[in-house]
């Protein structure tokens, strides 16, 4: 008996304002509800010991391990050499950038003496001129020397480069040779997390699901919309993300079935609401009413829709007695004061004398 009753309480809309805010507040509690559900469900899906504790990576499918491990080794000492030749070749450059401004400086200098000289005429400068021309041509020299240098650097760069690239190279083949193996593994192992996940998401969503069908409308309908908000979380974040790929195949098929499963849920419901009006227009007037939920019929009203068949309606109309869809009695004329009010209307606004409706 106490079943029967849980399950027919259902929580229904209302023009009184303290409900409202005791709904607002009842909602409010199914989401902290849901909200510690979630929190509790990421601790203990963060607590679930992992599938293996070692790591993987494509190296450990690699054939001829031994070789590979030679080339990385080989890699790690050529790239240190490739670095020690750009700084000793940075510094060369730098060395060199400051000689040819030095030699430019030293040219601008003779330049001017030489021209300084051709207006005095001192010809007893002569032994001079030479000096200072020898000079100038040990430091071209010398820069011509720094020039040399560094082109040798730029060969062993271009040498080590090279070097570089050619390990890499085989580095490269040996690893997309491994790459099956690789890829086959973390497939697996992909497909084994969506699994544990499984086993633990799929329990709450049955749940959820009955909850939903059977108790939504009970007195406990916070509790029951928190667990399907937790749910719902726990599908989308805890496991939708670790569905295998496979190329997306089954990210495809899980969304077809999903849409499916949606789909014919509407289907089914919106066939069983057309039923149920038939059903409903097919009884009295008096058996309507008596069906009703008084706030539900008020909320309607307010919203210009048949309390009945739900269907649109202008309550403005003076002549709009009775719905023209479905025949249900919508307004009557007070027995007390002969005011034209609603038959939902368990008072007469005008008189307050009790009306002859029979809501519920």
């Amino acid at each position: 008996m106490s079943k029967v009753q849980f399950q027919k309480s259902k929580p229904t809309s209302t023009n009184r304002q303290p409900e409202k805010w005791f709904r607002l507040f009842l909602w409010f509690v199914a989401v902290i509800f849901a909200s510690f559900l979630i929190g509790l469900g990421s601790k203990l899906v963060a607590d679930l010991p992992y599938i293996s504790t070692e790591y993987v990576q494509i190296a450990d499918f690699v054939a001829d391990r031994p070789s590979y491990d030679k080339l990385q080794d080989d890699l790690k000492v050529a790239e240190r050499q490739e670095q020690d030749i750009t700084h000793e070749w940075e510094q060369k450059n730098h060395e060199l950038s400051e000689q040819r401004t030095f030699n430019q400086n030293a040219r601008e200098t003779f330049d001017n003496w030489l021209a300084t000289r051709s207006v005095t005429e001192q010809s007893d400068q002569n032994p001079e001129v030479i000096k200072r021309t020898k000079e100038l041509d040990e430091l071209k020299q010398k820069e011509q020397t720094l020039q040399n240098e560094l082109s040798a650097i730029d060969k062993r760069q271009l040498d080590r480069r090279q070097a570089v690239e050619n390990i890499r190279t085989k580095i490269d083949d040996m690893e997309e040779m491994a790459r099956t193996d690789y890829d086959k593994y973390l497939k697996k192992q992909e497909l084994q997390v969506f699994i544990y996940r499984l086993l633990i998401t799929l329990p709450l969503l049955i749940l959820a699901w009955y909850l939903f069908r059977r108790y939504r409308h009970s007195n406990a309908w916070p509790f029951v919309w928190g667990f399907v908000f937790f749910a719902v979380f726990v599908f989308f974040v805890e496991l939708v993300p670790y569905l295998p790929n496979y190329g997306g195949y089954v990210r495809y098929a899980v969304g077809i079935l999903m849409t499916v499963l949606i789909g014919r849920y509407g289907i089914i419901a919106m066939n069983t609401y057309l039923q149920k009006k038939r059903e409903e227009e097919a009884l009295s007037t008096t058996e309507r009413q008596s069906q009703m939920n008084y706030d539900q019929a008020q909320s309607k009203i307010a919203k210009s829709i048949c309390p009945s068949c739900e269907r649109g309606l202008d309550f403005n109309n003076p002549d709009l007695d009775f719905c023209p869809h479905c025949g249900i009695h919508l307004f009557e004329y007070c027995t007390n004061c002969t005011t034209r009010k609603s038959t939902f209307n368990h008072y007469c606004f005008k008189c307050g004398e009790s009306g002859t409706d029979s809501l519920g």
